[in-house]
């Protein structure tokens, strides 16, 4: 019988080994973090990660979002949580910061910096870092793309000419661990989201190697409308009850 549940986060986190690259969901502060999986992540003794998201390390609070119309939870967590510790030695992100008003302390990418850590950054256009996760998903080794042309990148990546303009090469991205959130989940490993937690979830579900999905709910199969169903099981290998709010 198939059963992809996790008695825990730290059980389903247990093979992250030193040097591995982690694919994460969520879309910053809102749209479905992996919380529980960061925490855990944050408390393992594992070294030199690189992290891949959109923004995976805003590292907001309630109180400094309070000023905003965009609000998080108390529980929130993201990758903030491995820079403090100095656990990421190359970060991928199309969003290491942000404009916040009221900010009285830095974001936590620019105190890592200026505490002299040794981070390898890679700014990804939103879109391309999507497209980059999404050929991983379906085995497409590499493809190109007008973003970026006319730039610097130009001058480090192949291009070809298609319609009498210039395309540069991008490749999939190739990752070890991906965590993800979702809203329900059976033990299949199939998923359903909320909201806007879709976004970046959806697409890392299946990328890496292993995927590990952090849920609200897990339910019987038979509970879930397959019309709903938006992450197949088949792209999911392990699934953990979210125990925070």
């Amino acid at each position: 019988m198939i059963n992809k549940i996790y008695p825990d986060s730290r059980e389903a986190l247990a093979d992250v080994f030193d040097g591995a690259v982690v694919l994460c969901g969520g879309f910053g502060c809102v749209g479905g973090m992996p919380s529980l999986l960061f925490r855990t992540l944050s408390e393992m003794p594992v070294r030199n990660l690189t992290l891949i998201g959109n923004a995976p390390v805003l590292g907001l609070t309630a109180q400094q979002t309070a000023a905003r119309t965009m609000t998080v939870p108390e529980s929130f967590a993201d990758g903030a949580l491995l820079l403090k510790n100095g656990q990421i030695s190359k970060l991928v992100s199309s969003v290491p910061a942000m404009t916040v008003y009221h900010m009285e302390e830095p974001f936590p990418i620019v105190t890592a910096l200026q505490a002299g850590q040794d981070i390898e950054i890679e700014l990804v256009p939103q879109g391309t870092l999507a497209e980059r996760i999404r050929a991983a998903r379906a085995g497409i080794r590499a493809f190109y793309t007008r973003t970026g042309t006319g730039t610097y990148l130009t001058k480090s990546r192949e291009s070809r000419q298609f319609d009498d303009e210039e395309y540069l090469m991008e490749e999939a991205i190739k990752a070890d661990f991906g965590i993800v959130r979702a809203y329900k989940a059976d033990r299949f490993g199939n998923l359903i989201y909320r909201g806007t937690s879709r976004s970046f979830n959806a697409t890392v579900a299946g990328a890496a190697r292993i995927t590990i999905a952090e849920v609200d709910e897990i339910v019987e199969p038979e509970e879930l409308d397959p019309e709903s169903i938006v992450t197949p099981g088949i792209y999911v290998d392990r699934i953990v009850k979210r125990d925070i709010i």
